[in-house]
Parts: C-alpha cells; sequence; structure tokens
C-alpha cells in the first residue's frame, strides 16, 4: 500500500515502531532466567528509547520550520510517496500478546532479527524521504544501529544455538 505521507506521519510512524521495538525487547528480557540473554534485550530497549527520542527531536524541528514557513512545510503533495511496511514492531498492539512466555530463546532471538530488518527497510525509504539534509545524516546513523542490532542478535541466536 503506498500513500503520500508528511513529514511528521512518517517521524510518527517511526516513534511508534520504536516504541512497540522497546516493548518487545523488555518483555523478552524479563522471559528468561540467563543474564546475558536478558541485559542483550535490556540493552536494546534502551537502544530503542534513545532512537524515540532523536525522532521527536526531529519532528519538533519539522514542526518549528514548518510554523516558520521554511521548505518543509509539511504538505503532503509537496512529500515523496513511501511505501509504509505493515509488520514491524507494531503488528500486534502489546508486545505480550506476542511473546507468551513459551517461545525459546532461538524464536524471540529470530523474531527480533526479522523485525530489526523490517524496520532497516522502513528507515532505508525515510532516507529518499523529503525530510530535509539536516535529518538525513541522522537517519543513516540510526540506520546502522540497526543493523548493528542485527549483527548483535545473530551472534547471541549463533551462540544460543550452537
Amino acid at each position: 500500500m503506498i500513500r503520500e505521507l508528511t513529514a511528521v506521519e512518517v517521524l510518527e510512524i517511526a516513534e511508534q515502531m520504536e516504541r512497540e521495538a522497546a516493548k518487545f525487547y523488555r518483555r523478552a528480557a524479563g522471559m528468561y532466567d540467563d543474564p546475558r540473554i536478558s541485559k542483550l534485550f535490556s540493552d536494546l530497549a534502551q537502544w530503542e528509547k534513545r532512537h524515540i527520542e532523536v525522532f521527536a527531536g526531529m519532528k519538533e524541528r519539522l514542526a518549528q520550520q514548518a510554523q516558520a514557513g521554511g521548505r518543509f512545510a509539511l504538505d503532503p503533495a509537496e512529500t515523496s510517496p513511501l511505501e509504509v511496511p505493515r509488520a514491524v514492531f507494531n503488528e500486534y498492539s502489546e508486545p505480550a500478546q506476542e511473546l507468551t512466555g513459551r517461545e525459546t530463546r532461538v524464536d524471540v532471538l529470530k523474531s527480533a532479527i526479522q523485525k530489526e530488518r523490517n524496520t532497516i527497510g522502513y528507515y532505508t525509504a525515510l532516507t529518499e524521504f523529503a525530510l530535509g539534509p539536516d535529518n538525513t545524516p541522522v537517519i543513516n546513523d540510526i540506520l546502522e544501529e540497526e543493523r548493528r542490532h542485527v549483527r548483535i542478535l545473530k551472534q547471541s541466536l549463533q551462540e544460543t544455538a550452537g
């Protein structure tokens, strides 16, 4: 599904994805007695929380530019179409609905890897969206962090499965 979004809507979606990711990881952190896996998921939740703050700041700057009548007036007619993925971290209203506590560590790690990859797809699309030259490097930094999350999760999966 493709529809025109304003820059603020794009960033609100990103914030929501990060909120759901943090909930997912907090829930996963409490599922196992293994302190290493719990710390991994707790760290991921913290990193996602920082992303929420970054996107909120970007949204605020764009809103201020719009109020000042700047280039990014947040008019959907001036934005590029963005394909919004359906299933990222927000495919369930609450992570607890997805994580029942009966999943193995391997199951949760594989799910987290896929969700991170979907998030990377969304944020890659953000780099093509008209958010302004100041925001593109910030999104690229977050993309690199999300790629690092995948590497960390894959390493943990290899250690768990091996």
